[in-house]
């Protein structure tokens, strides 16, 4: 964190203090089910993305930064700074669609908004949020630290279908309560709503999350491709109009003066939908989505900087857990006593001050939806769930038995063709390197951490909940990334 300096006057001996620059700005935009093969910075060939790659040119472009492989327990990591092991949240769960009362509790986990604006912060949330029913807890944004607020619903179980809708006629929360926005696409409310708070707070510091509800399907056609037919031509629209807001976001801070004093995040939540065939680097890859392939988790991650001082690509290796202590200690906000985090700052390589992050094992885990327990609480359907360890060379495969049973060199062999397990003086030395934070595992994964509230105002069996997890074996079997052209002509 950063200190006030003391200046000692040798002339009339007094202690001048000086004014200290304000904090930064802090502006994180996640994207929704977007792998590399579809980002032109890291080697995708489908599409141009300049925007995308104006970030890239202008900022650090992280090349080994991991998330969780499926939505929930990507965002959880993000908030709380803890894995999945010690958060609870290992398996996906849509709580507005499935309810039984299952929420984001601040009181049992942690959650840096809250922290930043303890700090001083103005803070913002736009796009999806899907961890709390709007319905049950219509001011949950704002006791999670955001003062500001502009979120799709989450398809509401039971509700309407209208509450389904994230793009054109979108359904969204705000401080007003939830409505139809009629002929409307949603991306452009919600970039709308950031750009507009920035303006009206630019004077003081600022923190956004904006978590895009691109590119997750449904395919769509956009205002920008109205004329997109198959789900190819849709998902292209898509990724178009995400690189669009990503400019109209970077134009925002840079017309409004800002761009001196502000971080601008860009990552992606998990690998692209299975349903999509890319093209990445002369190679056909399937979406990674669910998986701890590196199609899954190895996501794009890029930073620019104030003044966009530090610039070029990163070998630093960090995964999700990190981001929420490097947000804090930029922001020079405490951390929440009361928790635990798994997460390590690399505000120092942001500043310049060093190449490397101080993370030697990064770890990546969960997916596939989650039960609902004989209690009518959310509940992981396994002990102990299958997980990835990724250190600096090799990266390792963990069963529900915790132990490995594949290993990688991920700089050799990046679409993890060739397991290496059969190796045995490479087994040995690769299980010596994984072996210490191995024993440090809990043998029994947590639960998820929340007060129950009431009722739902629907029902659902969880009879049929349950028939939504259906892979309760390991998710990292049998998937290979690479495909034919033939499975990528498929895709439309």
């Amino acid at each position: 964190m950063k200190r006030n300096n003391i200046i000692l006057s040798a002339l009339a001996l007094t202690v001048v203090t000086p004014i200290e620059a304000r904090q930064p700005n802090l502006i994180f935009l996640l994207v929704d089910d977007l792998g590399k093969e579809w980002i032109a910075p890291y080697g995708g060939e489908q599409i141009g993305l300049p925007n995308v790659s104006r970030l890239a040119e202008q900022g650090i472009q992280f090349d080994r930064a991991y998330s969780m492989p499926q939505s929930t327990p990507s965002r959880v990591a993000l908030l709380t700074g803890q894995y999945p092991y010690h958060n609870g949240w290992v398996n996906h769960y849509d709580v507005p669609r499935w309810g039984h009362g299952a929420r984001f509790d601040s009181d049992h986990n942690p959650c840096f908004p809250i922290q930043l604006k303890a700090a001083g912060y103005k803070t913002c949330i736009a796009g999806k949020w899907q961890l709390n029913d709007f319905r049950l807890e219509p001011e949950i944004m704002h006791t999670l630290g955001f003062d500001a607020y502009c979120m799709w619903t989450g398809g509401e179980g039971g509700n309407a279908k209208v509450s389904d809708l994230r793009y054109w006629n979108p359904y969204i929360h705000t401080k007003e309560g939830s409505k139809t926005y009629q002929g409307q696409f949603g991306p452009d409310i919600y970039s709308d709503f950031v750009v507009d708070f920035l303006k009206k707070h630019r004077t003081e510091p600022i923190f956004v999350y904006y978590p895009l509800t691109l590119t997750h399907t449904p395919f769509v056609a956009t205002p920008d491709e109205p004329d997109a037919k198959t789900s190819r031509e849709k998902h292209v629209a898509m990724v178009h109009y995400m690189d669009k807001v990503v400019g109209k976001i970077m134009d925002a801070v840079d017309e409004l003066g800002l761009a001196d004093d502000t971080y601008l995040f860009l990552a992606t939540d998990n690998g692209t939908t299975s349903a999509a065939v890319g093209l990445r680097e002369g190679h056909y890859v399937r979406g990674g989505k669910t998986f701890l392939t590196e199609n899954g988790i190895n996501c794009p991650f890029i930073v620019r900087t104030p003044s966009q001082k530090i610039k070029g690509r990163s070998q630093a290796l960090i995964d999700f857990t990190d981001v929420s202590a490097t947000l804090m200690d930029l922001g020079e906000a405490l951390p929440d006593a009361r928790f635990k985090t798994d997460g390590y700052s690399f505000a120092p390589l942001l500043e310049g001050q060093t190449e490397n992050s101080p993370r030697q094992i990064a770890l990546a885990m969960g997916s596939n939806p989650a039960e609902i327990d004989a209690n009518n609480r959310v509940h992981n359907f396994h002990a102990f769930r299958d997980r990835a360890l990724i250190g600096k060379q090799y990266k390792v495969f963990l069963t529900t038995h915790k132990t490995i049973d594949r290993i990688y060199d991920r700089i050799a062999d990046p679409y993890e063709q060739h397991n290496l397990i059969g190796k045995t003086t490479l087994k040995a030395l690769v299980e010596k390197q994984f072996q210490p934070l191995i024993d440090q595992l809990p043998d029994l994964d947590a639960e998820p951490k929340y007060l129950k509230l009431g009722v739902s105002y629907y029902d659902i069996n969880p009879e049929v909940l349950n028939k939504h997890a259906k892979a309760k074996g390991e998710n990292n079997k049998n998937f290979s990334p690479l495909q034919t052209k033939a499975d990528y002509d498929k895709f439309n």
